[in-house]
């Protein structure tokens, strides 16, 4: 597992709670060994797919014909052993996130096959990549409000045919600071996220343990709605 491309959809990018907590999980993945690169979304002219497939039916099966920033992460994916994605949760993800995921079914080779009921395909040889990662932050109180976004990575995954390894979860991540500096929790959090970093490349998996302290609750249901609601009067 020692190449890893991260892509954070984050609009926010650096200054984004998501950032806050992919840096120590990248870190982690770096102190096991891994080499890693970030790149972001909101930082790639990427245009979304427009349907046509002419990557898989095309003159040329496995290359977009769309000629933008894409055309250089198809090389840094088709090296990766892993590929990390991070993202908050919008309704449901932020449109450059999207966008990019989209564009990645060019490297899927339209050789279709049924397993357990669902129609599946596999990477093109060339890809490496062998397992999928979530990395997402939310602001709600709730980890079951990242379903739909877990279900988007899994999707993924299993329609290549590689490993889901499981998502990193921070609902209400913005607890993890306040006025501005991170809490004893939030640094708590981030140190988890390190070691569940680290796992993923020395172990293979995430002791759900370590993924429990990353989405541990930081207050309680109640206040967090007591909050939001506050605002708004």
């Amino acid at each position: 597992m020692s190449k890893v491309v991260a892509i954070n959809g984050s609009p926010r990018m650096e200054k984004g709670n998501t950032d806050m907590l992919l840096t120590f999980f990248l870190q982690g993945m770096k102190d096991a060994g891994g080499e890693v690169e970030l790149f972001y979304a909101s930082r790639l002219d990427v245009e979304p797919c427009t349907g046509e497939f002419q990557c898989w039916y095309g003159k040329t099966p496995g290359e977009c014909y769309i000629d933008d920033d894409m055309q250089a992460l198809y090389g840094k994916l088709r090296a990766a052993e892993t590929l990390v994605l991070a993202t908050p949760v919008y309704i449901p993800l932020p449109g450059e996130m999207q966008n990019v995921i989209n564009r990645i079914v060019a490297l899927v080779e339209p050789k279709l096959e049924t397993r357990e009921g669902r129609t599946r395909a596999r990477f093109h040889r060339d890809v490496k990549i062998q397992r999928i990662v979530l990395v997402t932050t939310g602001g709600w109180w709730e980890t079951g409000n990242f379903d739909t976004v877990v279900r988007i990575a899994e999707e993924l995954a299993e329609g290549a045919s590689v490993e889901f390894s499981g998502a990193v979860l921070r609902p209400h991540a913005f607890l993890m600071k306040q006025n501005g500096e991170l809490t004893d929790d939030g640094r708590a959090v981030q140190q988890a996220a390190r070691r569940a970093g680290s796992e993923l490349v020395r172990e293979g998996k995430v002791d759900p343990e370590t993924l429990e302290q990353v989405s541990r609750p930081l207050i309680s249901q109640e206040e967090l709605r007591q909050r939001y609601n506050q605002a708004l009067e």
